[in-house]
């Protein structure tokens, strides 16, 4: 256990930190609660000119087997920003596709099982008041005058077999409005179960909620949220790792 808790201190490094988040976003609120002591869920964020680069990203498994492919999945993000300069989201998850297929399936005698990541990635330019997404089963969604706006990502993940071909992800531009409330997540909230009958909370749930309470500081809006997938969770155990964030425009 002492490992374990040790290697949360490396995972954590990696995360963007409180400081760092309030300086690249508006204001913003980060939702994390991993299953176990170490996730397979993490956030990631860089700005590179006047792109704000954001993500909500789900690793196959979770505890060890997440955590590890976690820190792979960041470093190649990391990478494809950083060195290769690329900002369009569907550019980042196709050159990401390609590296974590690479590292992950190197011998096709033992590549046997699928390993990678779902993913909503947006890049926001505040300036031009614009956002790109692009995302790997997981959506984007925007509420705007109490209405949410869904934008789908591609309904495969990143990582693939050896020898499938690698698709290429969709990118999609949306105009933004001030006071746009802008969030991304992986799916450990909508597939809590919990409740009086012990059932999946779901999107459509989560759909309801988000529209009661975003036009609360979003502050207030992650400890609502916190607090009522707690109690939904009550005597019953957490089945994956929870991630939401939101943005306020």
């Amino acid at each position: 256990m002492d490992s374990i808790h040790y290697a949360k201190r490396i995972q954590n490094a990696i995360l963007p930190s409180d400081s760092t988040i309030k300086h690249a976003l508006n204001e913003s609120f980060v939702l994390y609660q991993p299953k176990d002591i170490v996730s397979g869920d993490f956030y990631w964020l860089e700005k590179w000119g006047n792109e704000t680069l954001v993500a909500a990203v789900d690793c196959t498994g979770h505890g060890v087997p997440g955590a590890l492919m976690s820190i792979v999945g960041h470093n190649i993000l990391a990478q494809t920003v950083n060195v290769l300069g690329l900002t369009r989201p569907s550019l980042i998850l196709n050159e990401t596709n390609s590296q974590l297929s690479k590292k992950l399936n190197q011998d096709p005698e033992v590549a046997t099982v699928r390993d990678g990541m779902d993913i909503a990635l947006i890049s926001i330019n505040y300036t031009k008041l614009k956002i790109e997404f692009a995302g790997a089963n997981n959506p984007l969604w925007i509420i705007r005058d109490n209405e949410v706006i869904k934008i789908h990502g591609d309904k495969f993940p990143i990582g693939a077999f050896v020898g499938e071909d690698l698709q290429q992800f969709t990118n999609h531009e949306w105009e933004l409005q001030k006071n746009d409330c802008v969030y991304i997540f992986t799916d450990g909230f909508a597939d809590q179960f919990g409740g009086p009958k012990g059932k999946k909370f779901k999107y459509k749930q989560l759909e309801e909620l988000l529209l009661e309470h975003h036009r609360k500081p979003l502050d207030e809006q992650k400890e609502i949220y916190l607090k009522t997938i707690n109690d939904w969770i009550g005597e019953l155990q957490q089945i994956d790792d929870i991630l939401i964030i939101g943005i306020r425009i």
